[in-house]
């Protein structure tokens, strides 16, 4: 079996407040191998973006990780200082944000923010940096990319500016991305073109991706394996057909039925009745237990950890995966 390009084993983020601390993730462990793109889905607040902000190690103060490990191609990173991160990061790790105009200087043409990305991260001398930025920019799709890479970032749509950030993040051939909800501000049709070009270079490249997203039709379009999350911990994870089609969580149900189906003429849309719970008030077992139609009174008092069938939940302890 090839070695994981990410590892988490219980992975914990804490936030030190006044009143307390309070606990963003819960003792999350996944991986990732080369090759793979690994969805990770929730509603708002589940702790998927943290996780991606961790593993980069960008938590915001007073984050912290407080327990667990990540290893990045095998080398832990949880305990690295902040100069020691940035060397990893671009080099080792790449990342994709939501909002590109985020992520690239308004005041520097495009080739000249790839360019300073390329020769930090290789031996390339500023011409050849060069040559290597144009190749990119064709490599993700950008038309006229020997014209394009002299332009600024207001001359490009939201979907090429998209285009530009995946070409930075490989910039230093990384061998994973963290792509945070790369598509959300997109519209449909170029939805489909960022994720086929996320599929297409992750299979080229054999970098594994883990894909952050609230979007069903994205990862069932785009991932190999899913990973749910619910308020900070993994409920469920497994290859994407699989989960799409037969989901074991009961959260993970409530996601797929408040879908509609093509064709399906219904009044109303499922819902999951309530709301995520804030980090201030996690129940202490199941923390999807008061909003889950078959929790049980064990149910708020057991913390599930992911059994054999690949969901975490007291209901199907003993079931094979």
């Amino acid at each position: 079996m090839t070695d994981p390009v990410l590892e988490i084993r219980d992975l914990t983020v804490e936030f030190p407040t006044r009143r307390g601390t309070l606990t963003a993730l819960d003792a999350v462990s996944l991986s990732i191998r080369p090759g793979e793109i690994l969805g990770v889905v929730g509603e708002s607040g589940a702790g998927k973006s943290m996780t991606g902000m961790a593993v980069l190690g960008l938590l915001e103060p007073p984050g912290r990780v407080a327990g667990g490990e990540i290893r990045i191609a095998g080398q832990r990173t949880d305990g690295l200082s902040e100069r020691e991160m940035a060397q990893v990061r671009g080099r080792t790790v790449g990342a994709i944000f939501q909002d590109p105009l985020t992520s690239l200087n308004p005041l520097f043409s495009i080739g000249r923010q790839l360019v300073e990305t390329i020769r930090l991260h290789s031996p390339l001398d500023r011409r050849a940096a060069r040559t290597r930025a144009i190749e990119l920019l064709k490599q993700v799709g950008i038309p006229g990319a020997d014209e394009r890479i002299d332009h600024y970032p207001h001359q490009f749509s939201g979907g090429m500016r998209q285009r530009v950030v995946i070409a930075l993040a490989l910039a230093g051939n990384p061998r994973l991305i963290i792509a945070d909800e790369p598509t959300t501000a997109l519209d449909v049709s170029i939805q489909a073109q960022i994720t086929a070009l996320l599929r297409r270079i992750c299979k080229e490249q054999g970098a594994g991706v883990m894909l952050v997203t609230h979007d069903m039709g994205v990862i069932a379009e785009t991932a190999d394996r899913v990973a749910v999350m619910y308020a900070g911990r993994l409920v469920e994870i497994g290859p994407v057909d699989e989960v799409l089609r037969a989901p074991k969580h009961p959260y993970t149900r409530g996601l797929m039925g408040s879908i509609p189906a093509l064709g399906a003429r219904v009044e109303r849309l499922a819902q999951i009745d309530g709301a995520m719970p804030r980090l201030n008030a996690i129940p202490p077992g199941c923390a999807f237990a008061p909003r889950c139609p078959q929790a049980t009174a064990a149910c708020a008092l057991t913390k599930p950890r992911l059994g054999p069938a690949g969901a975490a939940c007291i209901l199907l302890e003993g079931e094979a995966a």
